[in-house]
């Protein structure tokens, strides 16, 4: 046998695969349902034509794809939400808004909170614990960068003066509604309404008060507040979509320990004022928009009688917040 013979009967045995085919499945008729809780790898989802709600899985092929609240996905298999039945999620739409969060300030990696969501509602109480001036210009922040409308709702106004923050607002043009306990909520169902609001508020707020008291059934628990530390127990302890009765659909989501914003680029910021946006044309090569920069077109702006001054103060206090401590 001729030494070449030798050396191939100890070579590896090629394999004997079919050829990888670029056709892939078509789930154009699949399903399509919301994503409204996750629970260790298993997804709640409302189908979208009936309202049904569907346990399904994730499926192999969307390999480390994530799928979090408020994703449209494609579901096959069993979707008649039957119990002990297991659909599956073969396809994630496209997101029109993603809202996302960094654990703190110099983590790198992005969280997604919840996707498809337009407007972000941000639930302060002022007292009982005291309002967080720095957590509201975080999460407004959030929301620009989020291509998403804010509405601040101060709660507990029959023992807490709104003035203060509404001061602080007013030159940003974000809506305020402000409540007591007892009175009439029409103001924030018509806010809401037509919308899919994400709530979010440190815990003691009022928020789970007010997600019981819009949706009578959703059976959100409540808690008192520490005497000594001034904060409240979180009580909700996973985001869900919940469908408002008047129309439309809120997302109630847990206190997060943190609220980074590394992720956040200052041009998406100022895009959302547009007054503002329209002269950044005039800053100088690189202009971060800080009070600090020598030709920055805010300042130009404002010399002239174009931008009022409170308003760009405002907006830099609170981009100043995206390189600030976390105070969540």
């Amino acid at each position: 046998m001729r030494d070449d013979d030798d050396h191939a009967r100890f070579e590896r045995p090629r394999r004997r695969t079919r050829p990888r085919t670029k056709d892939r499945p078509n789930y154009d008729d699949a399903a399509v349902g919301r994503v409204v809780t996750v629970d260790r790898g298993r997804y709640t989802v409302r189908r979208l034509n009936d309202d049904g709600v569907v346990t399904a899985m994730k499926s192999r092929p969307l390999g480390r794809q994530g799928v979090v609240v408020g994703d449209e996905v494609r579901l096959v298999g069993d979707t008649t939400g039957d119990e002990g039945s297991l659909a599956r999620i073969v396809e994630v739409l496209p997101r029109r808004t993603v809202l996302r969060r960094t654990a703190d300030d110099d983590d790198p990696i992005e969280r997604i909170v919840v996707a498809n969501a337009d407007q972000l509602v941000v639930v302060a109480s002022l007292a009982d614990p005291p309002p967080r001036p720095g957590l509201i210009d975080r999460c407004l922040v959030a929301a620009f960068d989020a291509g998403m409308q804010p509405l601040v709702i101060l709660t507990k106004a029959d023992i807490g003066d709104p003035a203060p923050v509404l001061v602080q607002l007013e030159p940003l043009d974000v809506p305020v509604i402000v409540i007591e306990r007892g009175i009439d909520l029409d103001p924030v169902r018509e806010a809401l309404a037509g919308h899919t609001s994400v709530l979010l508020g440190h815990s003691g707020v009022g928020k789970s008060t007010l997600v019981n008291a819009l949706v009578p059934d959703a059976d959100r628990t409540t808690s008192h507040v520490n005497a000594v530390t001034g904060r409240g127990r979180q009580t909700s302890t996973s985001a869900m979509v919940l469908e408002l009765p008047f129309g439309g659909r809120i997302v109630d989501t847990p206190g997060f320990r943190s609220f980074g914003l590394a992720h956040v680029e200052t041009g998406r910021i100022i895009a959302s004022f547009v007054d503002l946006d329209a002269v950044t044309d005039e800053c100088s090569r690189g202009c971060t928009h800080a009070a600090t920069e020598p030709e920055c077109g805010l300042d130009l702006g404002v010399a002239d009688g174009r931008l009022r001054a409170e308003r760009v103060e405002s907006f830099r206090r609170i981009l100043s917040s995206k390189d600030q401590a976390d105070p969540y």
